[in-house]
């Protein structure tokens, strides 16, 4: 089995804590401060931000979530001061869902990543990316994963200066000194965009933006006070982003998250391009992906088949990684993907 089932319980007190959560951070975020929430079309798609005017006339925005149910709950929720939870709940709340079988994270990364959005990294559009985030679509989804999870690694994505991807916020916000205050031992490699622990050489920090014409040349970015490494295929996984939690022992993060299609899809073209010393994370891009796909097929095929087709329709050489990322799968995963005889063809007419 790919994936397992989590008990009703276990989603329930999930879905619980993740409300709560989000509402606590919309309260820290936007409690006794002027402004409201204000409604913005992105792309063709909505998203909500609390927003408030500073005394220079500018309008400083932070990102609450996509137009759904939940975030307008919450939202309205606002609105009741009875319904904010206290940080001490909030740790019960978590350590519950831990004891009924929720996916929490390490507390020492647990503890750089709460360190980040509390200066707002994730406030600024940036998101978790890598094995962290295929971990909490565990508690997403309501299963957990069957193999797929080892890693040191915190990975962190931003569209940087390509703003037709970005969730707009002008916020600004110093990563490097945050990172620094944890005390943890963290110290940049040459490039900026790695911050690395000599006493645990594969607890690793990084950075990462969308490849432009610039190229692959790591680029300042203001916003975030640091450099961001450029990657081929990474502007795929940085749309149609969702907001969810992890779960720790110390307490819930609320965190922006690729799409899971759109990851599952992303880590095939990712395999498909890695050179022969980098096999073992190959084989780990194919795991995540299969695993997702699967739970796609499962529940809701029409969602993965169209986020394919977007990527299907990028160009020759998108098509080309996708193809040959597909065969890696296992054959009862391959249904919604091209075959030999029409994996040059433009049109997705083969699903």
């Amino acid at each position: 089995m790919i994936y397992t089932e989590m008990s009703l319980a276990c989603q329930a007190a999930f879905s619980g804590l993740d409300e709560a959560a989000r509402q606590a951070d919309l309260t820290r975020t936007t409690s006794n401060v002027p402004g409201g929430f204000a409604k913005k079309e992105i792309k063709g798609k909505n998203f909500w931000y609390h927003q408030i005017k500073q005394i220079d006339g500018t309008i400083l925005q932070s990102y609450i979530g996509p137009d759904d149910e939940k975030t307008r709950s919450i939202i309205e929720k606002h609105r009741d001061l009875n319904f904010n939870k206290t940080q001490d709940h909030l740790i019960a709340l978590s350590k519950s869902c831990v004891a009924l079988g929720c996916s929490d994270v390490a507390v020492k990364h647990a503890r750089v990543v709460r360190r980040l959005a509390d200066v707002g990294l994730f406030a600024t559009g940036a998101i978790l990316v890598g094995t962290h985030a295929f971990l909490a679509y565990q508690n997403m989804l309501g299963v957990r994963w069957s193999t797929g999870y080892m890693t040191q690694d915190l990975d962190f994505a931003h569209v940087g200066n390509n703003l037709s991807l970005a969730l707009p916020s002008n916020w600004r916000i110093d990563v490097k000194s945050a990172i620094e205050s944890l005390e943890m031992g963290f110290l940049p490699n040459i490039s900026g965009t790695t911050f690395k622990k000599s006493d645990e050489p594969d607890f690793d920090l990084d950075f990462l933006t969308v490849l432009t014409r610039s190229g692959d040349i790591p680029v300042n970015n203001d916003q975030l006070g640091i450099k961001l490494q450029p990657l081929k295929f990474m502007e795929f996984s940085m749309e149609d982003t969702v907001k969810s939690t992890l779960v720790s022992k110390t307490g819930p993060i609320v965190v922006n998250l690729p799409n899971p299609a759109r990851y599952a899809i992303h880590k095939l073209i990712v395999a498909s391009m890695r050179p022969i010393n980098q096999q073992t994370k190959a084989k780990k891009d194919v795991i995540q992906a299969s695993c997702l796909i699967k739970w796609y097929l499962d529940n809701d095929p029409s969602v993965l088949s169209m986020i394919i087709k977007d990527a299907w329709s990028r160009g020759p050489s998108w098509r080309n990684k996708l193809f040959t990322g597909s065969k890696k799968l296992q054959k009862d995963l391959m249904e919604l993907f091209p075959t030999a005889e029409n994996s040059k063809s433009k049109n997705m007419d083969f699903y």
